[in-house]
This record gives C-alpha cells, sequence and structure tokens, in this order.
C-alpha cells in the first residue's frame, strides 16, 4: 500500500512530536513523507504536484498540529487549492474515490482535556469532524484519527513509544472507519 504523509508543521525544524512522529513513518517501505511548510513557505501551492501525489496514494495521511481545536493554515489552503471541484468532487470529481484519508493530529493538552467533563469539552474526533466531512466528500474512507494529545509535556520515553505506534498504524493492512457519529 502506497502511503503518503502530508506534513503541515509551520515550524518543523523546532517541532519535536511532529518531527518524531513524520522521522520515524518516513523509515517505512511504502510510506512518503512530504513536508508542506517546507515545498510552500510562499503558500503558493504546486496543485498539480499535490494531486499526483494524491493520486499515487493509496492511504493519505494528514499529520498535524491541533492549533486552537483546528489546523494549521497552510492545511486549508492546500485543501481549497487542490481538492477541486471535477477532480476530487462533483458529478466528474473522483480521482480520490476508494482510498483511505488518516488524520494525525497532536494536540498540546493532555488527553484527559478532550472528553466532555474536560477543559475543552469536546472529543478530539469531534473537533476533527470537518477533515470526516470532507473525506465523505471526496470519497475517501475516513480511518479513526490518530492522536498524539499532550504533546507539550511528553516525555522522550513516551514520544519513542507514540512514534512506533504511530509507524505500525499508517502501514496497518487495515484501519478502522471512524463512525459518522462516534
Amino acid at each position: 500500500m502506497a502511503t503518503t504523509v502530508f506534513v503541515f508543521h509551520p515550524n518543523f525544524a523546532a517541532s519535536t512530536v511532529n518531527a518524531r512522529l513524520a522521522a520515524e513513518a518516513e523509515k517505512q517501505d511504502g510510506v512518503t513523507v512530504r513536508r508542506l511548510y517546507d515545498l510552500y513557505p510562499d503558500f503558493r501551492i504546486d496543485v498539480a504536484a499535490e494531486q499526483a501525489a494524491l493520486t499515487a496514494s493509496d492511504r493519505i495521511v494528514l499529520q498535524f498540529p491541533m492549533y486552537w481545536y483546528s489546523c494549521p493554515p497552510l492545511l486549508k489552503k492546500w485543501e481549497d487549492d487542490v481538492l477541486t471541484y471535477g477532480w476530487a468532487y462533483g458529478p466528474t470529481g473522483d480521482a480520490l474515490h476508494g482510498k483511505e484519508m488518516v488524520v494525525a493530529v497532536s494536540p498540546g493538552a493532555p488527553g484527559a482535556a478532550y472528553r466532555r467533563d474536560g477543559a475543552a469539552k469536546y472529543e478530539v474526533t469531534e473537533l476533527l469532524r470537518p477533515f470526516q466531512a470532507t473525506s465523505n466528500l471526496i470519497g475517501t474512507t475516513f480511518a479513526k484519527p490518530f492522536v498524539t494529545a499532550g504533546a507539550v509535556s511528553m516525555s522522550a520515553a513516551e514520544l519513542d513509544a507514540r512514534a512506533a505506534a504511530y509507524a505500525a498504524y499508517i502501514t496497518s493492512d487495515s484501519l478502522e472507519p471512524l463512525g459518522d457519529y462516534e
């Protein structure tokens, strides 16, 4: 299975969690890692190159730190520019049908904050529903997200374990889809 990890981190050089996850992913057979802020620091996205990368992928992984319960701005621009009508959706937009989409997100707060009785009042999967709706629109199967909560306070050992789990997850033979209301 060809897997492409699209990493959206505005300061990858200063990243601890996303850099470690991406480094572990890069070691896996069949996995390509694309660091989008390195490719497009001016936000001028090469749509043809991104669509070619998506076309060549069986599994699409969107990896990013969670900012203000959402994604970094380049990811939103990438969606707007790359997932075009007639290509990714619409009557003739079936380029991504049958592929898998995975969101790998790293909120800074601990996992306990992302419960209904926690500080955020929402679970991470609830905050990621726009990505699931996009996945539905473009005909991909939305797998259960890979969440690395507590990113700002992880020990080196915890991060190593999380990176190994990430590599295993994105290369697994089958991923469980996230239900519409789970």
